[in-house]
């Protein structure tokens, strides 16, 4: 099992960076793919950036893709997402969320993943 905690959301300008940090517990998170995922009021979750087991492959949404940097560092369980040139369209809660069973192929729909953080929220300000 692994508990996730997300942290380092808050309110920013465009244009300005954000890191956002998880913080799992449980020694499954070492097999575990890591995801972000973010959703906006009125919206639907959606898939932000993904990292493998190893952490040698990551995946992300066009529409953070040379922007937002996902690693994770196996010595302190967490996994992190670096946030630069935020965008107004950025404005959302992040989630952090794992899948235990499988890395290949990277998946990007929320029903694959098996647990969730609460989330932290960005606001990016234009």
């Amino acid at each position: 099992q692994v508990q996730l905690v997300e942290s380092g959301g808050g309110l920013v300008q465009a244009g300005d960076s954000l890191r956002l940090s998880c913080a799992a517990s449980g020694r499954s998170f070492r097999n575990a793919a890591m995801a972000w995922f973010r959703q906006a009021p009125g919206k639907e979750r959606e898939f932000v950036a993904v990292i493998d087991r190893t952490g040698s492959r990551t995946y992300y949404a066009d529409s953070v893709k040379g922007r937002f940097t996902i690693s994770r560092d196996h010595a302190k369980n967490t996994v992190a997402l670096q946030m630069n040139s935020l965008k107004p369209e950025d404005t959302a809660v992040y989630y952090c969320a794992a899948r235990l069973i499988g890395d290949i192929p990277l998946r990007v729909r929320s029903s694959d993943y098996d647990y969730w953080g609460q989330g932290t929220q960005v606001t990016v300000s234009s």
